[in-house]
């Protein structure tokens, strides 16, 4: 019987430096998308596939990090003594209890790769997911899930694919597609980020993997790769290489690469339209906007 997936690795070590001066004091992935941090959604979707721990490879600074998944006790007492038990559910719903999750340091920035590759020894022999917070994915059915099902069909490496338009192919890890068979496809390679007359598909490779045990063998052999780092798209070809299946994933559902500011601004646009409580005023507002502007054309 094939293991289930309950662990997860959340890369979060970078410094952010797309987002100074706020990351000089805040973490990006505690900035605040609408009234959640980047890295709740990522939580939530988590969960929602079935995943029991949480591992977060950080780095210094992230402190504040760490202090938003602990208990807030005098917080508690307060609203409960005021009578707000809405926003006391809410604040409940970002506690981790004790043994959930863990903070792994990666003390060079040497790439997701080896971010991935500092969690090995609380992985054991167990497949794993990896997701990265900076891209947001909204969907009806959250997106790990929809990999976590597809993976109980297939075993083997999974990683989540959209397709983008050629000229963007060079800023990210590109499948070489043996056999497209719809909503997964088999892959025969992988390439980071290829120059865009040289990618060998149009279909990217997403912050959202579901990896073998076995890819941390393979990233304790791998030197540098694209961009001076040790990239996990070149870990996951050797799995390719040794007959082992991966699979990419067309998964159902928005994107929003909130690792740079226009795609945060966007995120943030989309999902203040999606709440009933803010979409009124936001859709007002947006419309006023765009009246004033075609107004002084």
């Amino acid at each position: 019987m094939r293991k289930k997936v309950t662990k997860a690795i959340f890369p979060v070590a970078g410094m952010g430096t797309r987002f100074l001066p706020a990351t000089k004091s805040v973490p990006k992935e505690i900035m605040t998308l609408v009234d959640r941090p980047l890295v709740q959604y990522a939580i939530d979707e988590a969960r929602a596939a079935g995943i029991k721990e949480f591992i977060f490879v950080t780095s210094r600074g992230k402190g504040a990090l760490e202090d938003y998944f602990d208990h807030a006790p005098q917080l508690e007492q307060e609203l409960r003594k005021k009578g707000k038990d809405e926003l006391l559910d809410i604040l409940k719903s970002t506690n981790m209890d004790s043994g959930e999750i863990a903070y792994i340091r990666q003390h060079r920035a040497l790439g997701l790769g080896h971010a991935v590759w500092c969690a090995r020894r609380l992985i054991h022999n167990e497949p794993f997911a990896v997701m990265l917070p900076d891209d947001v994915i909204a969907a009806e059915k959250p997106c790990l899930q929809q990999m976590v099902e597809a993976y109980e069909e297939t075993g083997g490496n999974m990683v989540a694919a959209m397709e983008v338009p050629a000229e963007k192919a060079s800023s990210y890890g590109v499948l070489d597609v043996e056999e497209d068979m719809g909503s997964m496809v088999k892959v025969r390679g992988m390439v980071e980020k290829p120059p865009a007359d040289e990618a060998p598909s149009n279909l990217a490779v997403i912050g959202r993997y579901i990896l073998s045990p076995d890819v941390f063998r393979h990233l304790n052999k791998i030197k540098s790769g694209a961009g001076g780092e040790i990239q996990l798209t070149d870990a996951i070809a050797r799995e390719i290489t040794e007959g082992n299946g991966v699979y990419g994933y067309r998964f159902r559902g928005q994107r929003f690469d909130c690792g740079s500011k226009s795609g945060f601004l966007q995120a943030t646009v989309a999902f203040g339209l999606s709440r009933d409580d803010l979409k009124d005023d936001l859709e007002g507002y947006l419309h006023e906007i765009m009246s004033a502007r075609k107004a002084a054309e």
